[in-house]
């Protein structure tokens, strides 16, 4: 990146200035709700930051706006300095749930955005096929997605999304439907993909030992409506990083005893308004 591109943009990736997002209800149209309100949240370049919060806090929501699926109802957003409209062409976007396309096999779902991108077709089955081989399924290319375990799936969404190379990675609870072993082999995946071209990366989680296991800093959300950033720490813990090993770090303890001490009455007060919802 040039030196006077860096400079303008002061080294953030991402910029949510100010971000107030309110939705009219679909039952009461008269009805407004604020999901997040005045909120300003910044990734650094190469950063690699973890939003965690209550069920139902506006994580999603600030990712979709970061993502450009959704226009704040005030407030900025800024790419590497540059104000967004409409859809963050620099960002690469990996869902909750696969986006891969069932008719598809694994290499042609890789393909995919790269053709878009006006790639030839042999060019994008050679880019795919090496992404494939990095996530670790080079021999299963054409499979199909229901022949793929769901972790297979994910490496396979990840390959898909880092193909495009990508400026900046936004996940959305990427792992969260995975089996606890699986999950952490993904995690890892992720470390050491992310450490070979340190993108910025936006990872949204409910878990707590995850963001703090993968991320540089880790932001905590309140509960909504009108969901703010509340705290924000900085995760010291040496890199390379085994998430299943740097839990037993004594630092590791310490952080997620501070960081919970802050998110723990949140979590209790989401849990409340869920069961409200409900009754």
């Amino acid at each position: 990146m040039p030196a006077s591109l860096t400079a303008r943009h002061n080294g953030y990736a991402l910029e949510l200035l100010d971000i107030t997002c309110t939705f009219r209800s679909r039952d009461d149209p008269g009805h407004r709700y604020t999901a997040v309100s005045n909120t300003t949240l910044r990734i650094n370049a190469g950063e690699f930051v973890s939003v965690v919060g209550p069920t139902g806090c506006g994580k999603s929501t600030l990712l979709n706006i970061g993502a450009g699926l959704l226009e704040p109802s005030s407030g900025e957003v800024r790419v590497f300095g540059e104000p967004l409209h409409g859809i963050n062409r620099r960002a690469g976007y990996m869902f909750q749930s696969e986006a891969l396309m069932p008719w598809r096999s694994a290499i042609g779902n890789v393909m995919m955005g790269l053709q878009y991108r006006g790639v030839s077709e042999s060019a994008a089955h050679a880019q795919a096929q090496a992404w494939l081989e990095r996530v670790g399924l080079g021999e299963f290319g054409a499979r199909y997605p229901h022949q793929l375990s769901g972790g297979m799936r994910k490496r396979a969404a990840l390959a898909q999304v880092l193909a495009l190379d990508p400026d900046l990675i936004l996940m959305d609870e990427p792992f969260s439907a995975l089996d606890i072993q699986t999950r952490q082999l993904m995690e890892n995946e992720v470390l050491d993909l992310w450490a070979d071209k340190k993108k910025a990366v936006l990872f949204i989680t409910h878990d707590l030992d995850e963001a703090i296991a993968m991320s540089d800093r880790v932001v905590v959300l309140s509960a909504g409506p009108g969901t703010q950033v509340i705290g924000e720490f900085t995760v010291d813990l040496p890199r390379p990083r085994d998430v299943a090993e740097i839990r037993n770090e004594p630092r590791f303890v310490k952080l997620h005893t501070q960081i919970w001490n802050v998110l723990r009455d949140e979590v209790l007060k989401g849990y409340a308004q869920q069961l409200a919802k409900g009754a």
